[in-house]
């Protein structure tokens, strides 16, 4: 079967050659329609190019020519039980290189007039950097009040800088708007399904670097959530090809001044609760400061099947955290401590936190 966009709401389908972001008849997020090439061998990754793309026959492109060498960042312990995933050490300084790069290696292949992106920072950053690699002509839509490090990162790319008033949601608004344009790619990290087949080879890194095993819980910050559901699609694709017995329970993590999700995770509820109104509070961890996560569904599916919960961390316990990882020796960002956190003190099961981006982004919080 011939890979394809799947809208998990009713069916609808589209090709992938086409530059439709969403889908026309719901305006919901695509997921992918897609089979594996092959069973993954770990027999066959020793000697393969040091980056994601050795994972090649679970990936839906091959052979990229915009690849800067993301992935195969290193696992190293903190405590007995916690370890950490230093994916700040990506080339753009966070963990959204895994899927950006399999946006900008799609949008290439389609040769679209511009690309548009819209973030909080790392995202954009990432998306700008790729586009760069690429050849392509990039905008990128943030919200007032982003870091200016990140702004300086993403000009510094080359990309045309958009910036919103208002918050995450607003931002992402007018980045749709633009969107619907002829001839516009939209590299969504929130609404392209090529996203989360890169943010799911940070699970495949943990199942090769465990020696084919994953831990009992893998906590990650969830705004979007693109890296728990790569993470929910990695641990379903591993299982179905006899690679993994059990699934480790995901831990998603938010801000307590920013926590939709763990608000309906709480209520037993399926989706969003009704009812929040007015704009969300201000947070150090603008990374998931997201009020209204257009995959908020399938997140608290991901997270119950798995057996996991969610949690939330306050903005002291989020500059405590930062400040610990740094006596540790890793500078980390204020949205890449959530998880630390959240799960540090753990010592009863194994644990892996993301340490997802670089503190040079933002700062020590005040």
């Amino acid at each position: 079967m011939a890979t394809s966009y799947l809208c998990p709401r009713d069916g609808t389908r589209a090709d992938v050659s086409s530059l439709t972001w969403c889908c026309p008849v719901c305006r919901g997020p695509w997921d992918l329609d897609f089979e594996i090439a092959a069973p993954l061998r770990a027999g066959a990754l020793p000697g393969r190019v040091n980056s994601l793309w050795r994972y090649e026959e679970v990936l839906p492109l091959a052979a990229p020519t915009t690849t800067l060498g993301e992935g195969r960042t290193p696992l190293v312990p903190l405590t007995g039980a916690v370890s950490a995933k230093l994916d700040f050490l990506m080339p753009t300084l966070s963990f959204k290189d895994r899927g950006a790069v399999m946006l900008s290696e799609l949008a290439r292949s389609l040769s679209p007039t511009r690309v548009v992106a819209d973030s909080s920072g790392n995202a954009g950053t990432a998306v700008a950097a790729y586009c760069a690699r690429a050849g392509l002509p990039c905008t990128v839509y943030v919200p007032e009040g982003t870091s200016p490090k990140k702004t300086e990162q993403i000009r510094a790319h080359g990309a045309r800088l958009e910036i919103v008033a208002g918050d995450r949601e607003a931002t992402a608004l007018a980045a749709r708007a633009a969107a619907d344009a002829p001839g516009t790619f939209y590299a969504s990290h929130v609404f392209n399904p090529y996203f989360l087949h890169g943010t799911k080879t940070y699970v495949y890194e943990l199942w090769e670097d465990l020696g084919g095993r994953l831990p009992d819980a893998i906590a990650v910050p969830v705004g979007n959530g693109t890296l728990l559901l790569g993470a929910a699609l990695a641990v379903a694709e591993l299982r179905a090809q006899g690679l993994i017995d059990t699934r480790p329970a995901l831990i998603a993590v938010q801000a307590e001044a920013v926590s939709p999700l763990a608000d309906a995770f709480r209520a037993g509820a399926d989706g969003l609760l009704d009812g929040t109104a007015g704009a969300p509070s201000p947070t150090l961890a603008e990374g998931i400061a997201i009020p209204r996560p257009p995959r908020g569904r399938a997140i608290l599916a991901a997270v119950r099947e798995s057996g996991g919960t969610f949690l939330t961390v306050t903005e002291d316990q989020i500059r405590d955290a930062q400040l610990d990882l740094a006596a540790r020796g890793f500078f980390v960002e204020t949205t890449g401590v959530a998880c630390w956190a959240a799960v540090g003190g753990w010592e009863d099961r194994s644990v892996v936190v993301p340490l997802c981006g670089a503190g040079l982004k933002t700062g020590l919080a005040a």
